[in-house]
């Protein structure tokens, strides 16, 4: 019979032990030695050996040659990440602007982070209807047309699990999403009609960055009622400053190369 009083984890002791180590590496001016490690924690020799192992083989910190303890390559994947982000972002924010203006709608930029699709930034329009903040925001990739562009372009993996019914409307059945994600690329966007939110129309299209590969989704979203027929008009203002964004990026690379 289990033990019900028993973690299955670590316990705390261990994992407060790697956090204090960690939080030393990454805020020293230069790297510290393992001796400096155990002098400053007060921590056993071998505690701090397997503790700096176990950081080591996940990829949280690195030691150099000099013996010195650094971040890992996972801080550096981490930063690159979001320096990446930010670079779009800049270049993304007038164009968005220019969006907002001649669709009089709310423009989003969209990036994935894993197999989630979280929005980075967001140009409100004019009205009051549907002036919510979705920044910071994961929305689910099957039922907004951010998340389908990613899917259908192969940048976040296809949704295997359950499929939430968000609205009557929602696709709910692999089936349908793999025929819908089809359509998407064929004529290069991707739409979604109150399946996020009831009244809540949306067109996306992909972000190609400074080589071909797509990096994020751009898109207008707004009430229904507004929408109407403007799907397929919108999507061309959208790919048209996609194009640009595109264009942007690259001149970006090639100054930062340069």
């Amino acid at each position: 019979m289990r033990n019900t009083g028993e973690s299955s984890g670590p316990a705390p002791g261990v994992i407060d032990r790697a956090a204090q180590l960690l939080g030393l590496v990454v805020r020293a001016e230069q790297g510290p030695t393992f001796t400096q490690l155990v002098d400053e924690t007060g921590m056993t020799r071998a505690t701090v050996s397997r503790t700096m192992a176990a950081l080591v083989r996940n990829d949280l910190v690195e030691r150099t040659e000099a013996g010195n303890f650094r971040g890992g390559p996972l801080f550096v994947e981490y930063a690159a990440r979001f320096d990446r982000t930010e670079a779009l972002m800049a270049q993304a924010r007038p164009l968005m602007q220019s969006l907002m203006q001649r669709t009089q709608e709310t423009v989003h930029l969209a990036v994935p982070f894993g197999d989630t699709v979280t929005i980075v930034e967001q140009v409100d329009g004019p009205h009051i209807v549907g002036a919510v903040s979705w920044v910071g925001y994961d929305v689910p990739p099957h039922c907004s047309a951010l998340g389908k562009v990613l899917i259908a372009w192969n940048v976040v993996r296809f949704p295997f699990g359950r499929l939430e019914n968000r609205t009557p409307r929602t696709l709910s059945t692999h089936a349908a999403l793999r025929d819908h994600l089809e359509l998407c690329r064929d004529r290069g966007y991707a739409t979604t009609v109150s399946e996020l939110e009831e009244d809540l129309d949306g067109v996306a299209v992909p972000v190609r960055g400074s080589g071909e590969r797509v990096v994020a989704a751009l898109g207008v979203s707004g009430p229904s009622y507004r929408f109407g027929d403007r799907l397929d008009e919108v999507a061309d203002l959208l790919e048209a400053a996609a194009d640009d964004l595109h264009r942007a990026l690259v001149r970006q690379a090639r100054r930062t190369r340069g």
